[in-house]
C-alpha cells in the first residue's frame, strides 16, 4: 500500500481506471481525547457533529460530497445491501457489505481491528465494500459481496480485491475454543491458528482467491499494534475503557 497520514491506497486498486478508493487512518479530523481525530463511527459515543465532519472530509478526500457516501448499519453478517440508481441517503440498513454499479456513489465501511475489504471490476463498472469481523469472514461476508457484484455484471476473474487494516496475526490473540467453527468448516484452516493467534487477514485472503479474483492485495496494518495511526477496539478493552473511534474505508466510481 501507499499511504499518507490520512489515508492508505492499495496499487492493485490504484491501478483499475475510474475507480477510487482509500483506507482511512485516524489522522485528519476534528474529534479530541480518545476519539482523536478522524473518528467516523457515529455509535462510539463522539459527538455526532465532530463525526459527520469527519466523515465529509474522508469523502471530500476523494473529490464527492458528503450525500455520496452510502453506508450501513453494521451487525457482524454476511449481509450485502445492492445501491441502485434509485438510492437515496436515509436510515441505514444493517448489514456488513455493498454493491453497486452507481457511479459517484461512494461505498464506506467501518473498522477498529475487523478488517474492511474493497473490491473492483473496472470493466463492469462494480464495486463493492465489506466489514469482516471474525464472524463475518466465517459466515462469508466476501462471498456475499463477490456474488452481488457479479449479479450487476462484474465477473470474479476481473474483480480487485484489497483487504485493509485490521488486526494481524501477531496481535489477534484468542481463546483455546475459538478455532472450532473455523475446522469444522474445514480442516486446513488450522493454517490460520498460529501459537493461541488468529490470522483474520490470512483467512479473508484465502476465502478471496479460492472465488478465482484477478488480484487479492493483503493488509500490510496491523491497528491493535499501531496506535498513532488507527483505532483498535481490542486495544480499547486494554486500555481506555473501551471507548474507540472507527476507521472508515470507501470506494467509488468516478463521475
Amino acid at each position: 500500500m501507499t499511504s499518507t497520514a490520512d489515508m492508505l491506497t492499495a496499487p492493485a486498486l490504484e491501478g483499475a481506471p475510474g475507480v477510487l478508493h482509500g483506507f482511512f487512518t485516524r489522522k485528519g479530523g476534528v474529534s479530541d481525547g480518545l476519539y482523536g481525530s478522524l473518528n467516523c463511527g457515529f455509535s462510539t459515543g463522539d459527538e455526532r457533529a465532530n463525526v459527520q465532519e469527519n466523515r465529509d472530509r474522508a469523502v471530500a478526500r476523494l473529490g464527492l460530497g458528503p450525500e455520496r457516501l452510502a453506508a450501513v448499519q453494521q451487525i457482524h453478517s454476511a449481509r450485502v445491501v445492492v445501491i441502485g440508481e434509485d438510492w437515496v441517503p436515509g436510515p441505514l440498513e444493517q448489514a456488513d457489505a455493498l454493491a453497486t454499479r452507481r457511479r459517484g456513489i461512494a461505498l464506506g465501511v467501518l473498522g477498529a481491528d475487523c478488517a474492511p475489504v474493497l473490491l473492483a471490476d473496472p470493466r463492469a463498472g462494480v464495486i463493492g465494500a465489506a466489514h469482516a469481523g471474525w464472524r463475518g469472514a466465517l459466515d462469508g461476508v466476501t462471498d456475499s459481496v463477490i456474488d452481488a457484484m457479479t449479479g450487476l455484471g462484474a465477473e470474479p476473474s476481473r474483480i480487485v480485491a484489497a483487504i485493509g487494516p485490521c488486526i494481524a496475526l501477531a496481535s489477534y490473540q484468542v481463546g483455546p475454543e475459538f478455532p472450532a467453527p473455523f475446522l469444522a468448516q474445514d480442516s486446513a484452516n488450522a493454517r490460520f491458528f498460529e501459537g493461541g493467534h488468529f490470522d483474520l487477514p490470512g483467512y479473508l485472503a484465502a476465502r478471496l482467491e479460492r472465488r478465482g479474483l484477478a488480484a487479492v492485495a493483503p493488509s500490510l496494518a496491523d491497528t491493535l499494534a499501531q496506535p498513532e495511526l488507527f483505532f483498535s477496539h481490542r486495544r480499547a478493552t486494554w486500555h481506555d475503557g473501551g471507548v474507540a473511534g472507527r476507521q472508515l474505508s470507501i470506494i467509488a466510481l468516478e463521475g
